[in-house]
């Protein structure tokens, strides 16, 4: 990175820093008890299949199948209809969208980059910030993944941002990393709103 140089756009994760994603609480919402429900998130949300949906390699059609192999029978029902509706139960994380919101009125560049899976609109669609997004970048979309520095680049080429100029904002370490590998700073998110704030006003 460019010493020196000032942050002009902030680059939002979705999950967890936008918008809730909590699979053991959302297969709560689809069974009956808390057995089935640790059945359900272990074959669904739970499974190393559910990076392949998000990398964009397999279908939700075959997430399905895999997903029901791994369940009795009886939790087939129950599965259709978490696969259905989960999206509906993600919800806006209000302090960060309220920052992104906050931050585009003042002159600053927000974008989004994701590893999440195509119907992400279904989910994305509740956060308030959506409208004051530049652009936005999903995982399956581009069969590229966070933490892969060429995500973040492609980010930046798409939209014409230099990386030193972006801060980027996720809740996993690992995918921070490889935002500073692209050239971008990056911030470790986990509930520190103000942490968060006060970081984009010393950069910028």
């Amino acid at each position: 990175m460019t010493s020196g140089t000032s942050i002009k756009n902030v680059v939002f994760d979705m999950g967890n820093v936008l918008m809730t994603f909590d699979g053991p609480y959302f297969s709560t919402l689809f069974t009956d008890t808390p057995e089935d429900a640790e059945l359900l998130n272990a074959a669904l949300f739970g499974s190393t299949t559910w990076s392949l949906l998000d990398s964009g390699t397999i279908s939700h059609e075959t997430m399905a199948r895999v997903a029901a192999a791994h369940l009795h029978e009886r939790l087939h029902p129950n599965l259709r209809e978490c696969l259905r509706h989960w999206p509906e139960h993600s919800a806006p994380i209000e302090a960060t969208n309220d920052l992104a919101i906050r931050l585009k009125g003042e002159g600053f560049g927000i974008y989004l980059l994701s590893n999440a899976n195509t119907r992400v609109m279904e989910q994305l669609s509740h956060a308030p910030a959506l409208p004051f997004l530049d652009g936005y970048v999903i995982s399956a979309e581009e069969r590229l993944m966070k933490p892969d520095p060429a995500i973040y680049r492609l980010l930046c080429d798409r939209f014409e941002l230099e990386p030193e100029e972006c801060l980027f904002v996720d809740d996993n370490a690992d995918n921070c990393e490889g935002a500073r590998v692209a050239g971008m700073h990056a911030f470790h998110y986990r509930d520190n709103i103000a942490e968060l704030e006060a970081n984009v006003r010393l950069l910028s």
